[in-house]
């Protein structure tokens, strides 16, 4: 039994078989990526990296499982899965995940090929585990899958806390371990028990504050869309860099490869000096075409294209950002309320809000360099056909500035955020 002092938790207790997975190569390779990639251009401190997060997450699914009454072999699983459920990850975290989807058809939690071969697939079977029933649970499937990846999952319990925690914001601040030991199950379905709305209500919350303060704050997107095409570049002009190689890449690997390879070499020293884009175009939903909100990569590079041609600029001067269209996958968690299973969407007023807030909080980017920003802006207006009443593409950068101060978000256009 080995115990690790974690910022968290405290001290975290690991046995078993994640003992023995922990110093296998696959999990030490989590040392090396980022829990929150390019956050920590806006947030110092934010350096913390998937590996601590999975003992986090390891550690809540233990303490959550002492409570559930799960048999022994089925509970080794679960540990297993929640010590590696992001083993599939790749550099920078999810930076990446959407182009190395497109090339593979693959996400980060498709690891059947990761934790059958190799030493992670060599440890569970020697403690009695199928890799493919773990790496089940590591999607979410099954009754326990759920405790791993879903609505009320201690993956998300972890990274709310660690991510608050690491970037000094206080708004992932939330009750795990009374979340953790209300977990019990209905019907095959992991619910919280009697008594918990507003424990499950600020879960919702947490996520919702941070969404726009941490994950989406807009120098953090800015630099997450240049290294998404910085990676993307490589992939088409290296012979020795395919998308499977990019997805076990660690950060310092992809950062390796990006400098020294002439084409990406700019946006590598961009990146690694904090000289970023600026936003050229900064608006809502409701300015947006509903063919914008939701293009998939080949439309998104078309639309580069076009940008740049009538800015007359290169094509490399132009990224266009369109985030998922707004979702709160939190409000389908599952409470019990006067002896039935409700969703937290039915049972809170609260979720009615947070969506509205949600779609408030969306916007769509267009960055270039700090010289070519007004003729992008403009360009990018016509060309993507945005409602923006006439103003000028200035107007569309700086207009919602009050909206993002109120969620402490900085509106400097290029500076860290307050917090």
């Amino acid at each position: 039994m080995l115990t690790i002092k974690d910022s968290v938790h405290d001290h975290i207790e690991v046995g078993g078989v994640a003992e023995a997975l922990l110093d296998t190569p696959a999990v030490q390779r989590l040392r090396h990526v980022s829990q929150l990639g390019t956050v920590s251009l806006v947030y110092p401190s934010a350096n913390h990296t998937r590996f601590e997060h999975s003992l986090g997450v390891y550690h809540l699914a233990d303490r959550a499982l002492s409570g559930l009454g799960v048999g022994r072999d089925a509970a080794e699983r679960v540990r297993a899965a929640a010590l590696l459920h992001d083993v599939g990850h790749g550099p920078f975290s999810h930076n990446v995940e959407a182009l190395t989807h497109y090339h593979t058809g693959k996400y980060h939690d498709d690891v059947d090929e990761l934790l059958s071969e190799g030493a992670v697939g060599d440890v569970l079977r020697e403690h009695g585990l199928d890799p493919g029933r773990v790496a089940a649970l590591v999607r979410g499937e099954g009754r326990y899958g759920q405790l791993v990846s879903g609505e009320l999952d201690v993956d998300r319990m972890d990274y709310l806390v660690r991510d608050a925690h690491h970037t000094g914001v206080p708004y992932g601040t939330i009750d795990h371990e009374r979340l953790v030991r209300a977990l019990t199950f209905a019907d095959g379905e992991l619910v919280l028990a009697a008594g918990n709305v507003q424990t499950a209500e600020s879960l919702l919350l947490a996520r919702a504050l941070m969404n726009p303060t941490v994950y989406t704050h807009h120098v953090a997107r800015i630099g997450k869309a240049m290294l998404r095409r910085a990676a993307a570049r490589l992939l088409s002009v290296s012979p020795d860099v395919d998308a499977d190689d990019l997805r076990r890449m660690n950060d310092h690997d992809l950062l390796v490869a990006l400098r020294t390879t002439p084409e990406t070499e700019a946006f590598a020293e961009r990146l690694l000096t904090r000289d970023l884009y600026k936003r050229a175009v900064w608006t809502e939903i409701g300015d947006v075409p509903a063919r914008v909100h939701d293009p998939d990569h080949d439309a998104v590079r078309a639309y580069e294209r076009e940008i740049a041609e009538a800015a007359d600029v290169d094509r490399a001067a132009v990224i266009l950002d369109v985030p998922e269209p707004p979702s709160m996958t939190e409000s389908s968690a599952r409470v019990m309320v006067n002896g039935e299973v409700r969703r937290l969407g039915r049972q809170s007023p609260l979720v009615g809000a947070l969506r509205t807030a949600g779609r408030n909080q969306w916007r769509l980017g267009v960055y270039a360099p700090a010289e070519h920003v007004d003729r992008v802006g403009r360009a990018a207006v016509d060309v993507l056909d945005l409602d923006v009443g006439g103003s000028r593409v200035t107007d569309v950068r700086t207009g919602l500035h009050a909206t993002l101060d109120e969620f402490g978000v900085d509106s400097d256009g290029d500076g860290d955020a307050s917090g």
